[in-house]
């Protein structure tokens, strides 16, 4: 992977485990990821968005349910320290300070 391409990818998991941050329940569905991802400048298509979750899911940041055909990804409070900055992992994008 290029550095581009992996600048690109570490930004795009920051942001899931950002809009997984903001939800009230930590919680959303892959579809609505994918949305939400277009909507700040990341025209990921679902099998990107599928693939991050799975790696974020591997790294424990995420938890990965299945109900019926959708995909629902949780964070966890390691997912939690890493979207504010608490925690580093390689392959995710470290928040800038607000």
């Amino acid at each position: 992977m290029n550095s581009f391409a992996r600048l690109v990818t570490e930004d795009r998991r920051l942001v899931i485990l950002r809009f997984l941050h903001e939800d009230p329940d930590y919680k959303l569905n892959t579809s609505v990821l994918q949305t939400a991802l277009d909507a700040v400048g990341h025209s990921a298509s679902r099998d990107q968005v599928e693939t991050d979750a799975a790696w974020l899911a591997e790294t424990g940041l995420v938890e990965i349910e299945t109900v019926g055909n959708v995909r629902v990804v949780r964070l966890t409070a390691r997912g939690a320290d890493v979207a504010t900055g608490r925690a580093v992992v390689p392959g995710v994008k470290r928040p800038s300070p607000r």
